[in-house]
């Protein structure tokens, strides 16, 4: 099977790219499938994470422009779609692809158009309202939410749309052509975290959505009553705001800042707990590699995800944005050593249900049904 993945590009270090990339290297190596990347503009960077020799990248070359004080931004992204859809187009004719997956991406709005031969796949990883839930002020979100709305209709022409929980498929209604297909994670092999270090550990790009800020507030009460743990928060962004915040605290001593690593392995080994304090998300995969790890998490109820994976044996679900709960299940894992040594066997055992052989069946079960 000839199968072709469409993103921006595949430099970040976010979780998008990490699940594209890994199930571009398992479908291509382990399921010997023609597998290529194309990408609108990666610009000569390397991948942030390893891709298999046998997986083919493809960029498109296509620079949108992004600031949003640009007087003509508007303008000139509608000449910049054009081209890109040309060079897509020219791409899709050319290697004549049975499948061609867009990560709702620049893309999105017209992928579903070009008619080649292939069968054309939209997947979702972050929740329907993700975008209004980045919007600061009320005009922006209303906005947003009318964009949002929109996609729904565009959706519907794909020959199926992928997200990532049921909870998020509900967000989106009666749609005949979706499938709820969580990410896989890679189980480690004889390594675990060793729940006697007293460090609790966070991994997420240093943005709004991610809610570090929320975090910090949470630990202030928690380093109040445990002075011995620190808390490790492992990424990349900008980390100035989050250093003016847990300053103004005086947890400095405290509270780790770490730079995004593709030695994540060593890091989720080196905490005892893992604590998530996002807005939203589409499928946390921080939370299943933490488990993996043998982890107990303890997270915000925020949209989408922790509902879904998020069990009493080995974690804890806290209302959204209650800090006081919050602080209080992160004290409680903390003090109670044979409860975090029981919750890190129970989470490494129910990491198994997102297994890569388990995710990839479903994956297989899709394309077959589309040919």
């Amino acid at each position: 099977m000839k199968i072709a993945y469409t993103i921006n590009g595949i430099f970040n270090s976010a979780g998008k790219e990490r699940t594209l990339i890994s199930r571009a290297n398992y479908l291509a190596d382990k399921m010997g499938h023609d597998v290529s990347i194309i990408t609108t503009y990666q610009a000569g960077r390397a991948p942030f994470f390893c891709v298999s020799d046998k997986v083919k990248l493809i960029d498109l070359d296509v620079r949108y422009d992004k600031e949003e004080n640009s007087r003509f931004r508007l303008i000139k992204n509608v000449f910049l779609k054009r081209i890109h859809r040309q060079r897509l187009q020219e791409i899709l004719e050319r290697e004549q692809f049975d499948i061609v997956d867009s990560l709702m991406d620049f893309d999105f709005g017209f992928l579903y158009k070009i008619k080649d031969r292939s069968r054309k796949i939209a997947e979702y990883h972050f929740y329907r309202y993700s975008k209004v839930k980045e919007a600061r002020n009320k005009l922006f979100k209303f906005l947003q939410y009318l964009r949002v709305r929109t996609w729904k209709s565009t959706v519907k022409k794909y020959d199926r749309f992928v997200v990532l929980t049921h909870e998020d498929a509900g967000y989106w209604g009666n749609l005949s052509n979706i499938e709820v297909i969580p990410n896989f994670i890679k189980l480690p092999e004889n390594i675990s975290s060793d729940d006697r270090k007293k460090i609790v550990l966070s991994i997420g790009r240093f943005t709004y959505q991610k809610g570090f800020d929320r975090l910090i507030d949470v630990w202030n009460i928690v380093h109040n009553n445990a002075l011995d743990w620190k808390l490790k928060i492992i990424g990349g962004g900008d980390k100035d705001s989050i250093r003016r915040k847990i300053e103004s605290y005086g947890l400095e001593d405290s509270v780790v800042l770490e730079d995004a690593t593709p030695e994540i392995a060593r890091e989720y080994c080196s905490g005892s707990l893992y604590v998530m304090t996002s807005r939203y998300e589409g499928l946390p995969m921080v939370l299943l590699e933490a488990m993996s790890y043998g982890l107990p998490v303890v997270s915000y109820d925020f949209p989408c995800g922790p509902v879904d994976i998020v069990k009493s044996g080995f974690g804890s679900l806290v209302p959204n944005g209650d800090v006081n709960r919050m602080a209080s299940e992160i004290l409680m894992w903390i003090k109670d050593d044979v409860k975090r040594n029981n919750g890190s066997k129970y989470a490494i055992e129910e990491s198994k249900l997102y297994t890569e052989d388990i995710i990839m069946e479903k994956w297989k079960a899709l394309f077959n049904g589309l040919l």
